[in-house]
């Protein structure tokens, strides 16, 4: 049976670059059970022996604040790795060095790794390993993970993995003690067990024993008598007063005169006002590349020239020397027809959505190896406040321009359940993918300039009003804005190739069969005649509340399947005299704050369960039509448009 490693590390340390550069084409992304968070697992093999590792999320502590922060420590006490290799930014060794000390908690065998060599030795900072090496009693060494510098040497050094030998003298050792002794016969994470019981970490009962837990816990009441926060707050000041003892024994710092031109963008990047110019710029240029270019260009002319043109008459062609029959027939339209797997479900997977996961996930990876990223959620930050959330949401809500369905998988980015599902619903509510927002646009500067300023104004107050509602009823807290400014670096093209390589991976094995499933459900639907029933029954509502034409029911059900296609039938309408400016005005704002498309609606449920997206998706659909009735009387008796 192979051994198995753990790779932890504080976020931006580079762990996950030294990950992929051991495990290269192995390493595979997928869900950590029962959550959201993607962690990577792979294998490497060292001389005869092989193990088998995993990338757990960056954490910077294991009394978990964040899902990220529980996934880590969850699969360290669940999994048990035989070994754990912990990346440090060998600039801030102090705050590895936090981390460090709960890992030795768990009293596994340990390696450190002290990366960013090149950015320690620019800035001045000189490590003794020989001498940190001695104090922590685990194997060290160095590297570059960016340039491959050094990679190579945390495979000889890895088999020396050892628990480490540090003690530091807790001023509550006693009471720590007292909880440790029950539980040592019965648990070998004992100590990690009373240290964060006693701190006052409610996730962690779960791993205590039942048959102790009732001793266990009334021990810990008595001992801390409600004061967790100062248990908590004096075992920190011990692990401080510990770490600083020995920064000042291993580290030096030669003072540099001047600083380096990156260093220098960093600091602007961060500048109320040129910083927010730079990110301006930036969210543009993502915009135009992901939201204009791929979204349109790319997307337009694969799913013409590639499917429409090529790919779907011949597999239609195939399917033709079936021959005919009802059988024939019904196989034929399963495969081909309006509703067919090769017809809706494949273009949809490969000729719409794919080439946007390219684009956004290599976008990414620029803005994230970089050093780009935390700095565009600084500047962000104090906007998305007013709406429960913190500047890490500006990614997805950007994003969301382009197209929602990835804008929804960047969502992951937040800490919390909370802001994961404030995002999401914003992001189905009142943020249009490019292609609507085109057509929309279009629509709306036929009719005036007033047009638009309302429809505008319109989905801005949806966004603020629905954003501070589910601030105050969505259950959890919002995170502290706390986020670490790393260097500002130039990416490594390798590096951000190896990441989408495995988004992809993971892109083919869980999304496509989702487009395929939803694609067979509709087809169905279409055969036992649901979707002209649903026409039928929101007709009444289309007419006589919204204002509108019949034909417009269709347009709404359409722009379920597809957004586009949704708002290109509206201007359809539009442009065969159908709708008068007031109609126009009323179907722009309520299809716009429709339901999002089927794509984005499967990412929705993948990522929250099918009954949380049937509520949201029914929440937004009523507050839809509510908001496009008022706005259909506000119109006609005030604004006259």
């Amino acid at each position: 049976m192979s051994k198995s490693i753990a790779f932890v590390g504080n976020p931006n340390v580079g762990k996950s670059v030294i990950f992929n550069k051991l495990t290269g084409q192995y390493a595979v992304v997928s869900n950590y059970a029962g959550t959201t968070v993607d962690v990577t697992r792979g294998n490497i093999t060292i001389g005869s022996e092989q193990y088998q590792v995993v990338d757990t999320p960056g954490t910077y502590s294991l009394m978990p604040l964040s899902e990220d922060e529980q996934v880590t420590r969850d699969l360290i006490i669940k999994e048990k790795p035989n070994i754990i290799v912990q990346v440090c930014d060998m600039k801030n060794i102090e705050r590895s060095l936090h981390l460090f000390c709960e890992l030795t908690l768990f009293k596994i065998p340990m390696v450190l790794v002290l990366n960013m060599r090149d950015e320690a030795i620019q800035s001045g900072i000189r490590i003794n390993i020989k001498k940190l090496t001695e104090i922590l009693g685990v194997p060290i060494t160095c590297c570059t993970a960016t340039t491959g510098d050094g990679v190579s040497d945390i495979l000889k050094i890895i088999p020396q993995a050892t628990v480490s030998n540090l003690n530091i003298e807790y001023k509550n050792n006693k009471d720590i003690l007292t909880i440790e002794n029950v539980l040592k016969d019965k648990t070998s994470i004992s100590k990690a067990l009373s240290v964060y019981l006693l701190s006052g970490d409610k996730d962690i009962k779960q791993y205590v024993p039942q048959k102790l837990q009732e001793k266990v816990f009334k021990l810990v009441s008595d001992t801390v008598k409600n004061e967790y926060k100062m248990f908590a707050a004096q075992i920190f000041h011990d692990n401080n007063e510990t770490i600083l003892k020995i920064v000042s024994e291993v580290k030096k710092i030669k003072h540099r005169k001047h600083k380096s031109v990156m260093e220098k963008l960093g600091n602007i990047c961060l500048h109320p006002f040129w910083g927010t110019i730079i990110m301006l710029f930036i969210i543009f240029i993502m915009y135009e590349f992901i939201g204009v270019f791929v979204a349109g260009v790319v997307v337009d002319w694969i799913q013409t020239k590639v499917f429409e043109e090529l790919i779907n008459p011949f597999i239609a062609n195939c399917f033709d020397y079936l021959g005919t029959g009802p059988v024939v027939n019904f196989i034929k339209d399963l495969f081909v027809g309006q509703y067919g797997i090769f017809t809706m479900a494949i273009p949809y997977a490969f000729a719409i959505i794919f080439p946007i996961v390219i684009a956004f996930f290599s976008f990414f990876g620029i803005l994230e190896d970089s050093g780009y990223l935390p700095r565009l959620s600084v500047i962000l930050n104090r906007l998305f406040s007013l709406v429960g959330l913190n500047g890490k949401a500006v990614l997805p809500m950007v994003l969301g321009v382009g197209c929602g369905t990835m804008a929804v998988l960047s969502s992951r980015i937040l800490e919390t359940k909370k802001e994961r599902m404030i995002v999401v619903i914003l992001l189905s509510l009142s943020i249009p993918c490019s292609a609507q927002l085109g057509i929309i646009l279009a629509m709306l500067s036929s009719v005036s300039y007033k047009a638009t300023i309302v429809w505008l104004l319109c989905i801005l107050f949806s966004l603020f009003l629905v954003g501070k509602i589910l601030d105050f009823y969505v259950k959890g807290e919002s995170t502290n804005f706390i986020i670490e400014i790393p260097k500002m670096r130039i990416p490594s093209i390798i590096n951000i190739l190896s990441k989408v390589k495995m988004r992809l991976v993971w892109y083919m094995k869980e999304v496509v069969p989702l487009f395929i499933l939803a694609t067979v459900g509709l087809f169905f639907m279409d055969k036992i005649h649901l979707l002209t029933t649903l026409e039928r029954w929101f007709s009444p509502i289309v007419v006589k509340f919204l204002g509108l034409p019949v034909e417009t029911t269709s347009t709404f059900i359409m722009g379920f399947l597809r957004r586009d296609y949704g708002a290109s039938g509206i201007y359809t309408l539009a442009q065969d005299g159908l709708l008068s400016g007031t109609q126009i005005l009323v179907s722009a704002v309520v299809i716009t704050l429709f339901v999002p498309c089927l794509a984005q609606s499967l990412m929705v449920i993948k990522e929250h369960g099918i009954k949380i997206a049937s509520i949201v998706f029914i929440a937004i659909t009523t507050y839809a039509v509510l908001f496009g009735g008022l706005l259909r009387f506000i119109v006609v008796g005030i604004l006259k448009i």
